[in-house]
C-alpha cells in the first residue's frame, strides 16, 4: 500500500497492564503525540501459550522470575468489552485503533470489531493456519518480520496472497524482537532488501532504546514506523522498560515529520526558499581596478565579487581579451 506520509504506529501493546483506564490514557498520549495509530494486542492467554511455555530472557528480568509465561500473559488480557470501548474511544480521539491478533479467534473478533488493517506480529509469520485465515479477509496487512529469513517472508506473503489478499495490500516491517535490541543487531539495510526482493511497501518496527533508529529508518525509506511507548517505564510488566516515555514518543513523531519533509524531491534544483539568495551569494565579473576605455580586459584588471547582478563568472573566458567600451571604476560591473 502506498502511503501519503510516514504512517506512525504508537505501540501500546500490553503496557496497559490489563487496566482499561490505563489503556485509554495510552490512547490519549498517542493522539496528542501526533501518531497515526495506536496499537494494542488481542489474545486469549490459553490460546496463545501453553502452560509449559517459558518466558523470554528479557521478560524474566522485567517480571516475576517464578511466574510462568501463561500467568504473565493472563494479567495482560483485554476482554471484548474493553476492545469495543478502546475502538470507540480511539475514534473519538481521531486516531486509528489497531491491534495484533495472536490467535485465530482474535483474528475473527478484530474483523467483527471493524478494523481495516490486520497487523501480523512477528511470531505468527510461520503459522500456516493463521496466515490462511488472515489472507481470506483480503484486508490491508502489515506484517512484522522479526526472527524471519527472507525466504520465510516470501513464503508468508505467498500464503497470504494465495488465500485471497491482493499482494499490493501487504506491507512489511523489518524488525528485531529482542527487547531492547542491540544496535549491532538492527541491520536496517535488511529493510531495503525486503523492499527490493518483494517490491512491497516497507517499514520498521523498533525495539531499540531511544528514537535514533526509527528516524534513520525513515531516512532510508521506511513508510511505516512502529514503536512501543509507556506512561511510566517503572510500571510492572514485561515491556515498559524498553518503551519510549511520553516525551520521547512526542519527540520521535516530531523528528520523523521533519525528516520526511526534508527528504523532499529527488530533483536537484534551487528550492523556492533559496532562490532569493542567488543574487546575494553568487558573484559577477567586476573591475579590479580603474580600467580605461579601449583597454583590454585581462586576468589582472577584472575579478569576481558579490552580488550576482551582472555577468556570470562562468563567462570569464568570453570577457577576457575584449576591449572596454567605456571607463570602469574599481568594483563596477563589467559590461561587454
Amino acid at each position: 500500500m502506498k502511503l501519503d506520509r510516514v504512517y506512525i504506529i504508537a505501540e501500546a501493546g500490553v503496557n496497559h497492564n490489563g487496566d482499561l483506564l490505563l489503556a485509554k490514557k495510552l490512547v490519549d498520549v498517542a493522539a496528542e503525540a501526533g501518531a497515526d495509530a495506536v496499537k494494542f494486542q488481542t489474545f486469549r492467554a490459553e490460546k496463545l501459550v501453553s502452560r509449559f511455555a517459558k518466558k523470554a530472557a528479557y521478560q524474566k528480568i522485567t517480571t516475576k522470575a517464578d511466574e510462568s509465561q501463561l500467568d504473565m500473559i493472563k494479567k495482560l488480557e483485554l476482554d471484548r468489552k474493553a476492545h469495543v470501548e478502546l475502538f470507540n474511544y480511539s475514534k473519538k480521539r481521531k486516531i486509528q485503533f489497531l491491534s495484533s491478533p495472536f490467535d485465530l479467534e482474535s483474528v475473527d473478533w478484530l474483523q467483527q470489531l471493524g478494523l481495516k488493517i490486520i497487523k501480523i506480529p512477528s511470531g505468527e509469520i510461520d503459522n500456516l493456519p493463521y496466515l490462511k485465515k488472515v489472507g481470506r479477509y483480503n484486508k490491508r496487512i502489515i506484517l512484522s518480520t522479526g526472527m524471519a529469513t527472507l525466504g520465510e517472508v516470501e513464503s508468508a506473503v505467498q500464503i497470504l496472497s494465495e488465500n485471497g489478499t491482493i499482494r499490493e495490500k501487504i506491507s512489511l516491517l523489518h524488525c528485531n524482537t529482542e527487547y531492547p535490541t542491540p544496535y549491532v543487531d538492527v541491520n536496517l539495510r535488511a529493510m531495503i532488501t525486503l523492499k527490493n526482493a518483494l517490491q512491497l511497501t516497507v517499514g520498521y518496527s523498533d525495539h531499540t532504546s531511544g528514537i535514533e533508529i526509527p528516524i534513520a529508518a525513515v531516512a532510508l525509506g521506511a513508510e511505516i514506523i512502529e514503536k512501543h511507548f509507556t506512561l511510566d517505564k517503572n510500571l510492572p510488566g514485561p515491556d515498559h522498560q524498553a518503551s519510549l516515555s511520553v516525551e520521547e514518543l512526542k519527540e520521535m513523531v516530531r523528528s520523523i515529520r521533519h525528516i520526511e519533509q526534508a527528504l523532499g524531491s529527488p530533483i536537484k534544483k534551487p528550492s523556492l526558499s533559496e532562490l532569493k539568495n542567488i543574487s546575494i551569494v553568487r558573484k559577477s565579473i567586476v573591475a579590479a581596478q580603474l580600467i580605461h576605455k579601449g583597454e583590454r580586459f585581462s586576468e589582472n584588471n577584472i575579478t569576481t565579487k558579490r552580488p550576482r547582478n551582472g555577468i556570470s563568472p562562468m563567462l570569464w573566458d568570453d570577457v577576457v581579451g575584449k576591449k572596454a567600451r567605456r571607463e570602469f571604476q574599481s568594483d563596477e560591473l563589467i559590461e561587454i
